[in-house]
């Protein structure tokens, strides 16, 4: 499960060990380090990361397929923690050791930078191959956070990119050696501790209007 520490101003929030996939406990435990964050007074920032050979592999699609009935409520709780990421008032960055898929990979994007393993792990949105088509708001977040090329490319192919591809298509802003990946996302993320406050969140929030209105859009989620 998810567990938050903290170097100086820097937070750095482990998704755990295994695929981390979005089981409504899981994404519970991450809103609650979130909400650690958030009450945090002073220069502060955010780098998630995990431990293993994901870093998350998207929506829980066992728990899913399990609790059928509960899939509306479920797709808005996940579209409720990629906005909640891609409006929070202090600097984010994404610490790629291992596979981002699916909204795993959409997760990486709700952050402000991304650092990625050049050697080993793959960043993937399979939908069109796993025949489950990108919700408004899922859609929304990819193509507000890539060029349009690479959007198209991503979206429609499936392609798997590794970190040296994901850093010239502009999906990652670094590309490093395993070692390397979650102490340059604290080192970036420590050059920003005092943007953090009601003004970066005012930023992100009108940059971001259209797609926070798509990501929340609780009537009519799936589209």
């Amino acid at each position: 499960m998810p567990s938050l520490d903290r170097q100086d101003n820097v937070f750095v929030l482990d998704l755990g060990d295994g695929e981390n996939r979005f089981h409504p406990d899981w994404l519970t435990a991450v809103g609650a380090a979130l909400d650690e964050v958030e009450k945090a007074e002073g220069p502060r920032a955010l780098v998630t990361a995990a431990t293993g050979k994901f870093y998350s592999n998207g929506l829980d699609l066992d728990w899913l397929f399990a609790h059928a009935d509960q899939h509306r409520e479920y797709v808005v709780s996940v579209h409720g923690l990629f906005a909640r990421m891609l409006s929070l008032p202090f600097v984010t960055v994404a610490a790629l050791q291992g596979h981002a898929f699916a909204a795993g990979a959409m997760f990486s994007l709700a952050h402000d930078f991304r650092v990625m393993r050049a050697d080993r792990g793959y960043w993937c949105l399979p939908e069109a191959d796993i025949n489950i088509p990108f919700t408004p708001g899922m859609a929304a977040l990819i193509q507000s956070r890539l060029t349009p090329q690479t959007a198209h490319e991503a979206m429609l192919t499936a392609r798997r990119y590794g970190g040296t591809d994901a850093a010239a298509a502009g999906i990652v802003d670094r590309a490093l050696p395993e070692d390397a990946v979650r102490s340059a996302a604290v080192e970036i993320a420590r050059a920003q501790v005092n943007k953090a406050g009601d003004t970066l969140g005012t930023i992100k929030t009108r940059m971001y209007a259209p797609v926070l209105a798509a990501l929340r859009d609780t009537a009519d989620p799936l589209g």
